[in-house]
């Protein structure tokens, strides 16, 4: 009994040693030593403040001052485990210690610091505290460590204790404008900066001291701080200015503060005072209002157009002031807005867009399309000679594409508000370029002339925003069409271009249902004629333009024809689709804009090939269709798909048609029609996969149909799945098996997506997991080695298409097997995985640490992989695993950084990138702030 009474009191003997030793001056370090009792269990932050009763009451400040120093240091490591009776009483000794003598007062407020980042802290003890600092510590005479604390302590209650704050009304503020009123130091500056955004981005309530407030932060306007040389707080003069702006602008309750002082500034003679000015008022002119701003803007104005230099920042601002007059509107019907500075405006923008700078021609840029939306603001020959600049910049170099593409932009924007001058002023300008640049490539003229043509082309379709000009420019982009491709330097890649144009065209027609009309009856029996033409077998001439059965050229084809149909009207749609499925079943040719054709287009009887690839076309327009759109011959339609999917030797045909039969499909309502397409798909599935030469195709056919039923949650689709889950296992037909699973979850462009009406279920994704994947996980354990990878292969690509928050729980079962994925010698199996390991080490630590040596030696090891793309995504990991805790990662730092010296020498730029950051995280590992 005597032993264990010993033992018990042994702790507070040594607590009491280790106070008295600091209070007297002979140790400076028992703090770290008692919060470590404190930490586990030795002692409780009660004994310790009983071992220092005596310090706390002494007469003496310099020893009140040491034990309230070494009670606060051990409140700041201990703060967590404060329950919250110990907060109150520890808050109100305190709060009673802020009338002590000033030598005690910075140990003081280090411990209300600890107390206010504790999550047990009672109701009404913040405001308790605050109302004590306010009241009884000066702090502008304290030091700046100390300063900085009391702001630290506003920071934290402002962050946790916002709505008892708030009940402090404008005192909350006023007491704020007491503390800061004389702060000089910059780090305590960016901090009371934060402070001030927060009280006015946070709705407190700043009472009668709007002034004050403006006043007790706008004398440091404009900032003027250089920092010392070698400072170690690396805090830069932008971070003072770019703080201070965002307080300035942050409340219109400024602006009749704020605007004269910077109308004072403006003209300054001190060229970063005029800047500073400028770039506050752009600032503010994203805030502040008409009212604000209407009495002050012909001073502003006046002071602007004295400058000659800085261009580009008084433009930007002025872009604000545009912004808001165009948000505003007009309060007198009567007059044009901003007329009387038109002149000296367009001729501001105007400099600015004939500027060799590509930064001013992009503010210019800006500049140019706000004013155009000014309604009757410009006139036609302002127009006209905005039109000339938006050409020029519109066909810049390489280097200026941005530029460009800004110019592109903007004359769509101008264009749906100026139709007739566009059309009058630029479209006959491209048609001339698209000429031109033709002629000198057929003359045999170096690449700058299709580089042109092929931004002439982007301009069309930029241009195409207003039905009136779709009117001008498809026929001349068909037009177009119809000759390069049979050009005699013809080449895939302009033909491809100008797809891409009449793709962007057909989406800016969807808005309007006259122009979605009328470009899907001019552009698809146009396509339809080119392609039927391409597919004849027309011996008589020299180039009967095979390009456009090229699969990219089909590809670029599809994109048109599908967004030109999606959003067509049920009756319009109806009408079209009656033409096009007897052109595909009957070989129907009359409704094409060019129809004489040497023999018959008949792609499903035709043992013709060339016709046969044209079912992607089709699929196009079949698919994109909305679900309440009745298809003709559907029964037949669908018998001469399936039959295309699995007898025939072109894979590009039979995936087409494969592809059409599921998007199909998929928007068929249920009941018997539909189930009678299900089992005449799925007895040409089992007849193809039997041992014969389209075994391929028939794996093909299962595949989309498989995608059609698992996106709209048919019943059958788990039978499928199952069906797909067996092939794994096939010896030829295994590793498309696994790729498959990458198609089932992704999204596809050209058929099944919700752009083109198909039927999606919100969480497919999810609910193909919980089905798919403990069947994968058990055919993994129960199959033969050399099939192994295809299930991994699979199961990786089911996970990485998952939402991170639906894996996470599944993770502690599922780590084995996607680290087991990354012995695979298949790199698709490999990068498949990192991806999906790479955000769980950020999401899921603690899981993931218990498999560092694992995760270390793999990553490592395949930093180095044959694979670019594989090495990238290791060494993203290997950078990612940083973010697990420091002391599992300790051990292996030195592996690691000796190790990512080989990738540092690797021969392509981007994976080097990655072992320089991957490194450079190792080697801050365990140092202090990392």
């Amino acid at each position: 009994m005597a032993a264990a009474a010993e033992e018990a009191l042994a702790p507070a003997g040594a607590l009491g040693g280790l106070v008295r030793d600091f209070v007297a001056g002979h140790q400076d370090g028992p703090a770290a030593e008692v919060a470590a009792d404190v930490k586990s269990g030795r002692c409780t932050v009660l004994q310790v403040v009983e071992a220092l009763g005596s310090c706390l009451e002494n007469p003496e400040p310099r020893t009140r001052g040491r034990g309230i120093q070494l009670l606060s240091q051990v409140l700041l490591q201990c703060h967590p485990l404060l329950l919250e009776k110990e907060v109150v009483h520890l808050t109100l000794f305190y709060e009673n210690q802020l009338k002590d003598h000033h030598l005690v007062i910075p140990s003081v407020l280090q411990g209300l610091r600890a107390l206010s980042m504790s999550d047990v802290l009672p109701p009404g003890l913040a405001v308790s505290v605050l109302k004590a600092i306010f009241q009884e510590v000066h702090v502008q005479s304290l030091t700046q460590m100390d300063r900085h604390t009391v702001y630290s302590i506003i920071t934290n209650f402002m962050r946790t204790r916002e709505e008892e704050l708030k009940s402090l009304g404008a005192d909350f503020t006023f007491g704020f404008i007491q503390v800061m009123d004389g702060e000089k130091d910059p780090r305590n500056l960016l901090v009371a900066f934060r402070i001030v955004y927060d009280l006015i981005s946070k709705d407190y309530s700043l009472g009668p001291f709007v002034e004050e407030l403006f006043e007790v932060t706008s004398c440091y306007f404009p900032v003027d701080f250089t920092p010392p040389p070698n400072d170690p707080h690396g805090i830069q003069r932008e971070d003072l200015i770019l703080s201070l702006r965002a307080v300035l602008a942050s409340t219109p309750r400024f602006a009749e503060f704020l605007l004269p002082l910077l109308l004072e500034k403006v003209d300054s003679e001190m060229l970063s005072a005029k800047l500073d000015s400028l770039q506050t008022l752009n600032a503010c002119c994203a805030v502040y209002g008409q009212k604000e701003l209407k009495d002050y803007l012909p001073s502003l104005w006046t002071s602007i157009r004295r400058e000659s230099s800085q261009r580009r920042t008084i433009l930007e601002m002025l872009l604000g002031f545009l912004k808001l007059q165009q948000k505003w509107g007009n309060e007198d019907k009567d007059e044009i807005p901003l007329s009387s500075f038109k002149t000296p405006l367009c001729s501001l923008v105007s400099l600015a867009l004939a500027d060799p700078s590509t930064q001013l021609q992009l503010v210019g840029i800006r500049a140019l399309t706000v004013l155009g939306a000014q309604p009757g603001l410009l006139s036609t020959q302002d127009l006209e000679l905005a039109i000339d600049h938006l050409y020029r910049l519109s066909f810049l170099e390489e280097e200026s594409q941005s530029c460009s593409l800004a110019a592109m932009e903007a004359s769509g924007t101008l264009a749906t508000l100026y139709p007739t001058v566009f059309i009058s002023h630029l479209v006959p300008r491209l048609a001339e370029e698209l000429h031109t640049g033709d002629t000198e490539l057929a003359s045999g003229e170096g690449p700058s002339y299709q580089a042109r043509r092929l931004r002439c082309l982007q301009a069309l379709s930029a241009v195409s925003t207003h039905a009136s000009i779709v009117r001008e420019t498809l026929p001349m982009l068909l037009q177009y069409l119809r000759h390069v491709h049979r050009g005699k330097n013809a080449n895939s890649n302009e033909v491809i271009a100008v797809c891409r144009s009449l793709h962007l065209v057909a989406g800016q027609c969807q808005q309007e249902p006259e122009s979605c009309w009328y470009f899907h009856q001019t552009a698809v029996p146009c396509l339809l004629a080119l392609a039927v033409q391409a597919s004849m077998p027309d011996k008589d001439l020299p180039n009967p333009g095979k390009l456009l059965l090229e699969e990219e050229v089909l590809a670029a084809m599809v994109s048109v024809i599908s967004t030109a149909s999606t959003h067509l009207s049920p009756e319009l749609a109806a009408q079209s689709v009656a033409l096009v499925v007897p052109l595909f079943l009957d070989g129907d040719v009359s409704f094409l804009s060019e129809n004489s054709f040497p023999s018959k287009f008949l792609p499903f009887q035709n043992s013709s090939s060339e016709q046969k690839r044209l079912v992607a076309l089709l699929m196009a327009f079949v698919c994109s269709l909305p679900k309440n759109v009745e298809i003709p011959q559907l029964d037949r339609l669908m018998q001469e798909l399936l039959t295309l999917s699995c007898h025939h030797d072109r894979l590009f045909s039979c995936t087409a048609a494969a592809k059409c039969f599921a998007g199909l499909l998929n928007k068929h309502p249920a009941g018997q029609q539909l189930d009678e397409f299900l089992q005449k798909a799925m007895e040409k599935v089992e007849t193809g996969l039997s041992p014969g030469p389209y075994r391929s195709q028939a794996f093909t056919l299962l595949l989309w149909v498989t995608k059609a039923l698992v996106l709209r949650y048919h019943p059958l689709s788990s039978c499928l799945t199952e069906r797909l889950m067996g092939l794994l296992s096939d010896a030829e037909l295994g590793p498309a098996a696994a790729d498959g699973f990458s198609l089932l979850m992704a999204d596809c462009p050209d058929v099944l997506h919700r752009a083109g009406h198909a039927e999606i279920r919100i969480m497919f994704r999810q609910r193909f997991f919980t089905d798919s994947v403990p069947a994968l996980v058990q055919g993994f354990h129960a199959a033969p080695q050399n099939v192994k990878p295809n299930y991994l292969k699979g199961l990786s690509h089911v996970l990485n298409s998952l939402p991170k928050p639906v894996l996470l729980p599944e993770l502690p079962t599922l780590l084995s097997l996607l680290l087991e994925a990354l012995s695979c010698t298949d790199s698709v199996v490999q990068l498949s995985t990192l991806s999906c390991l790479q955000p769980l080490l950020l999401d899921a630590p603690q899981v993931m640490s218990l498999h560092i040596d694992t995760l270390v030696t793999k990553f490592l090891n395949l930093s180095c992989s044959p694979s670019m793309a594989v090495r990238i995504a290791a060494l993203q990991c290997i950078h990612a695993l940083t973010r697990l805790p420091t002391p599992v990662l300790l051990p292996y730092k030195m592996q690691v950084i000796r190790a990512l010296a080989k990738p540092l020498d690797d021969k392509k730029r981007l994976v080097r990138r990655e072992a320089v950051t991957a490194r450079g995280a190792w080697f801050l590992l365990g140092s202090p702030g990392s």
